[in-house]
């Protein structure tokens, strides 16, 4: 049900935004960065939910904790990063929008570099 909240939140803004575009541009913006940031604040909840499985998981099984905090480290600038450039690209701002999808992705591969190097040294010993 929580998608029905969030999909009903977004139309309103939409609804309130787009009579808003003709009079003031800068406040249907506004009405829609808002919204974003709701629905994002919303997520992050769900995000909790998410960690809290993860930690679960990790009781369970033999798996290294640091793979699993790398992952979720990913999934996490994955997420911010489209936040931020959806937002930017709606402002009209499509150049800062694409250098925050270049700075995410180097992120991502920085983060993963500990693993990346676990991963060679493993084929290593194999070979």
């Amino acid at each position: 049900m929580d998608v029905v909240k969030i999909g009903m939140l977004g139309i309103a803004g939409v609804l309130l935004a787009i009579p808003l575009k003709k009079v003031k541009s800068e406040y249907s913006m506004m009405i829609g960065m808002s919204v974003c940031l709701l629905i994002f604040l919303f997520l992050i909840t769900k995000i909790q939910v998410v960690i809290a499985f993860v930690e679960r998981l990790e009781a369970l099984t033999v798996i290294d904790s640091s793979y699993i905090a790398v992952i979720l480290k990913m999934i996490g600038i994955a997420y911010v990063a489209e936040f931020a450039i959806d937002v930017c690209k709606d402002a009209g701002y499509s150049a800062i929008g694409s250098q925050i999808e270049a700075f995410a992705k180097i992120s991502i591969l920085v983060v993963s570099l500990p693993i990346l190097l676990t991963f060679l040294e493993t084929m290593g010993d194999l070979l």
